[in-house]
């Protein structure tokens, strides 16, 4: 038996995934991206979307989670030109252009999805 989901159906069952920690509006983003690449007959699986993918509250939140800190492991990783003077937007637009070139980055209003990698 198959049943057709809405996005709205889908962000649902993902943020009551106990195991995982989605906001409502990652949840509908991920369904959405999801739609978008795999058509709307793409099959739902909570585990698999909760081990693939991790949601953050923004570019930096994600770099810091990842690396432990924004600054001194970031640059030495992937070799960023930060000094003091670098502002955030200016990090964002560097690690934005770093996830995108490198895995799924997925954007929406009040945080991210990134593959996990």
């Amino acid at each position: 038996m198959k049943l057709n989901l809405s996005i709205t159906e889908a962000a649902a069952i993902l943020v009551d995934d106990e195991y995982a920690n989605w906001t409502y509006r990652g949840a509908v983003a991920l369904v959405e991206f999801i739609e978008d690449v795999e058509g709307e007959d793409s099959d739902l699986d909570a585990v698999a979307l909760r081990c693939e993918f991790s949601e953050y509250d923004s570019l930096l939140d994600w770099a810091e989670c990842y690396w432990g800190t924004v600054n001194k492991v970031c640059q030495a990783s992937i070799e960023f030109d930060w000094n003091e003077d670098t502002n955030e937007q200016e990090k964002e637009e560097q690690l934005r252009e770093y996830l995108s070139e490198n895995t799924i980055l997925i954007e929406f209003e009040g945080g991210i999805i990134v593959s996990d990698f």
